[in-house]
């Protein structure tokens, strides 16, 4: 049987230099070379071997939902939680209650936020 590994995720986004400024400014991503093509598309390294691929497309109609989203754990929960609010970003519990965090009923606590594109991303602490 063949095994896997995750490698990366592909946004489509409206202004790609505001989407690598969000997702720089609030996970601290650093920007790494697109070996792949000349094309536009910027990359950006989430972990050693995966990466967040924002792939510009100022033209398309992008639709979101918040059952699609990606998720990200942290150790530090609540430092994270301080940093959107000193970043005016406005975060949720999946019922969409404003600046709360939610536990699920395994003990892991858990928010919600979207970028500039309407993505929603999930932020936890199950590490």
């Amino acid at each position: 049987m063949q095994t896997f590994a995750f490698n990366h995720i592909a946004l489509s986004v409206k202004d790609v230099n505001q989407s690598v400024a969000f997702y720089q400014k609030v996970f601290q991503l650093k920007e790494i070379q697109n070996t792949a093509s000349t094309s536009k598309t910027r990359r950006l390294q989430l972990t050693q071997s995966i990466q967040l691929h924002l792939i510009p497309r100022p033209n398309a109609e992008i639709k979101t939902n918040k059952a699609v989203y990606f998720a990200l754990a942290t150790t530090d929960f609540n430092a994270f939680v301080n940093h959107l609010e000193s970043l005016n970003i406005e975060y949720s519990d999946w019922k969409d209650t404003p600046n709360k965090d939610y536990i699920r009923d395994d003990g892991i606590k858990q928010i919600y936020f979207q970028d500039p594109n309407g993505y929603w991303i999930e932020v936890n602490n199950d590490v």
